[in-house]
């Protein structure tokens, strides 16, 4: 069987570095003629739209791997069955499950390695090409926002913030509420700006406004460094989820569940991390019930099979992640659904395979 294991992943991997290559260009070509026509009236020059998609090569690469593992499976299979290897092997009395234990281990690790990959290469890359992208475009940057609101302290202090500037680290027009444990209100402090010295918040042109007995009474701020919200909290409030590690994203989601901020998307974000690095193990346990059903016309019959495959799941995708985001499904289910119904898919299709 060793033989045979060898004989598999010597077949598979030139089918799918040729695969990768070509769906790699693809999205990338697709992404290119998007933005081209308003690269050119911005006045951009060749090298710098050449570098802007040289930056979403990673991207790219993870978009067009699930799709490949299937089409390359699907072919290699294909390919055995109609020259007569892959009957030779099953009435050899090799189980077919046994056979596709080399392919199944291959989507496992793409699966595990895409998870990695995407937050090591992906998200570093593609914010260097969208901020590129936005230079070229003129257009502002989305990093740094404004009416922003938080709340830190398990929401005994509130943040509003006029606006945000990420590269600064500066907080404008900033309005802070203090409450005790029971939500009763303690100060009000408004402070013209506030810049960030490592630990903590330093307050320009502030006044606090505190209880005096029955009354109201405006009070100088004394500067004490007790306002320490992080400004990554401001931050991550002011980019997608898609631009951020997993990690960050958790850490967004618990910010937007503090501030009492709508967070559907963001979880939803979250566990399509997960759920879309399995989409590699997915599909070549889909691919393994293709395999064999095309006897003529191999290639182009497997990637017409390939790419409507991979278009029905990025349609449920779409739909089941947008339910999600707006509140009509569970974030899990949103993201999940599609790797379930693409699991289920298999095991039907698995009942009919040529085994």
């Amino acid at each position: 069987m060793k033989t045979i294991d060898r004989y598999l992943v010597k077949q598979f991997f030139p089918v799918l570095a040729a695969s990768l290559s070509m769906f790699m260009l693809l999205v990338v070509l697709i992404d290119l003629f998007v933005n081209l026509t308003r690269f050119l009236n911005n006045g951009a020059g060749i090298a710098q739209i050449l570098t802007v998609s040289l930056y979403y090569i990673p991207k790219s690469f993870l978009y067009a791997l699930p799709v490949s593992l299937l089409f390359s499976s699907a072919y290699m299979l294909g390919d055995l069955y109609a020259r007569n290897e892959l009957t030779t092997v099953l009435c050899s009395g090799v189980p077919f499950a046994r056979l596709c234990v080399p392919l199944f281990v291959i989507g496992a690790v793409f699966s595990v390695f895409s998870f990695f990959f995407e937050d090591n290469a992906v998200i570093p890359t593609l914010r260097v090409k969208k901020d590129l992208s936005r230079r070229l475009l003129q257009s502002q940057d989305q990093q740094s926002s404004s009416d922003v609101v938080i709340k830190t302290d398990e929401g005994r202090v509130i943040y509003a913030v006029d606006y945000f500037d990420r590269l600064s680290e500066t907080l404008n027009g900033l309005t802070i509420i203090e409450r005790d444990e029971d939500g009763r209100f303690v100060s009000l402090v408004r402070a013209a700006r506030a810049d960030w010295n490592g630990t903590s918040w330093s307050l320009s042109g502030s006044v606090a406004y505190e209880y005096r007995g029955e009354f109201v009474t405006m009070l100088p701020l004394e500067e004490d460094g007790r306002f320490t919200a992080d400004p990554e909290t401001f931050r991550r409030g002011a980019i997608a989820a898609e631009d951020l590690k997993a990690a960050d994203v958790a850490l967004l989601v618990r910010d937007l569940v503090t501030a009492g901020l709508p967070s559907a998307a963001a979880k939803t974000d979250y566990h399509h991390r997960f759920s879309f690095s399995t989409v590699s193990f997915v599909v070549v346990f889909l691919s393994v019930t293709m395999g064999g059903r095309f006897k003529k016309n191999i290639l182009l019959m497997n990637l017409l099979s390939s790419l409507g495959t991979a278009v029905v799941f990025y349609v449920i995708e779409m739909v089941t992640m947008m339910s999600a985001r707006v509140g009509i499904l569970p974030p899990f289910m949103g993201a999940w659904i599609p790797v379930f119904v693409c699991v289920a898919a298999g095991f039907f299709l698995l009942r009919c395979a040529k085994t």
